[in-house]
């Protein structure tokens, strides 16, 4: 990859249009910016040029990331770029860690309370889905009947999940004690269908259990 990588700096590749060439450091950025996010928007800010190289040069960023065992994808829809997961097989990558239970149940939330803004037609322009944390703890407790994380620790969850590209806190009503969030496309890509299935097989289990 390193031929690309160098074409694109000397400016071999057309440069995205009315820009320069990006520097070396703008281009590891870019590509340190889609591992650590995973999805990243067009208005994302404190990351650069990132979105726009990703976008522009998306050939080279998706067979990099394919060397790497994910799929680059481009949604100009969103415009948004993101790095699907692969579902199966060994990772061996900070993005292979175990969700926590909680986390889980947060993550699952988060996708059926999109879902529902898609279903009732509550989607933005721009493909977000608005609601609050106390949404999200009555998500937890219908859909896998479970108890949701207290409010600090639910907002932990929020926030590492905010950081991945999938949802935007607002400011806490300090009177209501609930925070609103902007559900973002980027939450499919955190939680796809195949993962969705098996974590609904797996509270129904527990449901069964009487967990």
């Amino acid at each position: 990859m390193l031929e690309p990588f160098r074409a694109i700096l000397d400016g071999e590749e057309p440069p995205p249009p009315g820009r320069s060439a990006p520097s070396e450091e703008e281009l590891i950025r870019a590509l340190q910016v889609m591992l650590k996010s995973q999805c990243i928007y067009a208005a994302t800010t404190g990351i650069g040029r990132s979105y726009e190289l990703a976008r522009h040069y998306a050939p080279f960023f998706r067979d990099y990331f394919a060397c790497l065992g994910y799929r680059f994808e481009v949604a100009h829809r969103d415009q948004m770029v993101f790095l699907a997961l692969p579902p199966d097989g060994v990772r061996h990558d900070a993005q292979g860690e175990r969700l926590r239970k909680d986390e889980t149940l947060v993550l699952l939330a988060l996708r059926l309370a999109y879902e529902e803004g898609l279903r009732d037609h509550r989607v933005s322009t721009d493909g977000t889905v608005e609601c609050t944390t106390d949404d999200i703890a009555d998500a937890i407790r219908s859909a896998a009947r479970a108890e949701p994380p207290d409010e600090a620790r639910l907002i932990e969850i929020l926030r590492l999940f905010s950081r991945k590209g999938a949802l935007r806190l607002g400011e806490r009503d300090r009177a209501e004690r609930v925070t609103p969030l902007m559900l973002m496309p980027g939450i499919t890509v955190l939680s796809p269908d195949a993962w969705m299935d098996q974590v609904r097989a797996w509270a129904s289990a527990g449901e069964g259990r009487g967990a």
